[in-house]
């Protein structure tokens, strides 16, 4: 039994879905590990992790116009300290998750085949996120 972990930084233009798969299953491969379990971890209150479809371009866009409609920006909300996104950024984060768990088979993400590994940004300026990960297996 092996462990492996690193700290993955994402750098965010805009709000919305940034697709991390690439990054994610390269690391992973380097690890050489066969069989196991990978967590990904975002480390942050405004940004959240899914698990989605990677063909259609479409799915992203209505996903976001989705959580805009849910979870407005708004002055309205007591907690505002850093704008209107402050707080439908942490609204939208507890309606999504922050950890992920996907197996390792035959040294490959187990993901299906139009399935792909999003960071969801909720804020709309440029950030810096950090996603934690953690492979362990044989």
């Amino acid at each position: 039994m092996r462990q492996a972990t690193t700290i993955l930084t994402i750098d965010t233009t805009r709000q919305g879905l940034v697709d991390v798969t690439d990054q994610i299953a390269r690391w992973t491969r380097d690890q050489r590990l066969t069989e196991g379990l990978l967590t990904i971890f975002c480390r942050h209150t405004s940004a959240s992790l899914l698990i989605q479809e990677n063909a259609a371009p479409e799915v992203r866009t209505d996903l976001e116009a989705y959580f805009a409609r849910i979870a407005p920006e708004s002055r309205e909300y007591e907690h505002d300290d850093e704008g209107p996104d402050d707080m439908p950024a942490h609204l939208r984060t507890a309606l999504t998750q922050v950890q992920l768990s996907i197996p390792l088979i035959d040294a490959r993400l187990a993901l299906g085949t139009w399935q792909g590994i999003y960071m969801f940004e909720h804020r709309r300026r440029p950030h810096r996120r950090t996603l934690a990960l953690h492979l362990i297996g044989v």
